[in-house]
């Protein structure tokens, strides 16, 4: 090859090299501009869709959100995941306000108390009705009258036997108890001693405990746990102040929690409060059963905890 040659060869090989280089630069900084505006969606926060969808899909134990619905499922499936429990507390002494419970076109949990004029007669109403029965026990509170607390109370001065005793008789004394709860209590509450000889009959006669929480050291919970138990407890007071605007506030407070949560358990009153309870609770539940599925107390404890009952003892209750 002449040396006109050797040069041409060589300015068209430089070209290509050039066109090459050329190439190969635009394609990095494209890859760097790639890079750079997903470095900055992250930091200004704009996550990706499919991170989302992942962290939606996570469950979360005890709170029912892991169901495998979409944004285009229906209200009313959607409803079927956010559960409320009313507890309905103080029957069995033909207390103000029983019937009107009684009446309410959705499942309730009414707590009755043992040893009363109509203990029986109010818990066999309430399980005819289809709604859950529970024992409402009466225990020793830090203040408050001694004639608060009906018969049979649990009290701080008994020996181990004679708790023992008293729950079997409670249990015994109320029909269709498929749970228990307190009345008052928030001394006993806080005595591990007693509370772990109370859940020990309940879970031998095959009943879940519910924390009222009457008092915020409770160790019901802690109990509970340690004898794989469900730590039931209480979210809302709907009736601590007797007035309908106090207790349709109350009531607000419990359906958004029960959407926010998935779950939300509350416990109201018959008698002082009854009429004004039940009013509410009836134009409420008419108002939120497209949004919020009202269901016992024992509902909850099975697909909530994921507790079954195995009694261990005989029972009179049922």
């Amino acid at each position: 090859m002449n040396k006109a040659g050797r040069k041409g060869w060589y300015c068209t090989w430089k070209c290509k090299m050039s066109l090459v280089l050329t190439g190969t630069i635009l394609m990095c900084y494209g890859v760097g501009l790639s890079v750079s505006s997903a470095e900055s969606q992250v930091r200004s926060g704009q996550v990706m869709e499919p991170i989302i969808t992942k962290q939606a899909s996570i469950e979360i134990p005890g709170s029912g959100s892991a169901s495998g619905h979409t944004s285009s499922d229906s209200t009313a499936d959607q409803s079927k995941h956010k559960r409320m429990a009313i507890i309905i507390d103080d029957a069995g002494n033909d207390m103000k306000g029983t019937s009107e419970i009684l009446a309410t076109p959705v499942k309730l949990t009414l707590a009755v108390m043992p040893f009363l004029p109509t203990t029986k007669k109010d818990a066999i109403a309430a399980h005819e009705k289809g709604m859950d029965v529970i024992v409402h026990m009466p225990m020793e509170p830090k203040k408050g009258r001694p004639e608060w607390l009906g018969p049979g109370a649990i009290t701080s001065n008994l020996t181990d036997q004679e708790v023992r005793e008293r729950v079997e008789k409670a249990i015994d004394e109320v029909p269709y108890a498929v749970g228990m709860n307190n009345h008052m209590g928030s001394k006993i509450t806080s005595d591990k001693r007693i509370m772990s000889i109370v859940l020990d009959v309940c879970r031998e006669r095959g009943l879940f405990f519910v924390d009222s929480r009457t008092n915020f050291r409770s160790v019901v919970g802690e109990v509970a746990i340690a004898k794989n138990m469900p730590p039931v407890g209480n979210d809302i007071f709907l009736d601590d102040h007797n007035s309908k605007q106090h207790i349709r506030k109350q009531m607000e407070l419990a359906a958004q929690r029960a959407l926010d949560k998935d779950v939300c358990v509350v416990i109201g009153h018959v008698g002082h409060t009854g009429l004004n309870t039940s009013a509410v609770v009836h134009e409420s539940v008419s108002r939120l059963k497209d949004q919020i599925e009202f269901v016992g107390i024992s509902d909850l404890v099975r697909d909530v905890w994921h507790w079954q009952a195995e009694p261990k003892l005989p029972t009179d209750s049922k």
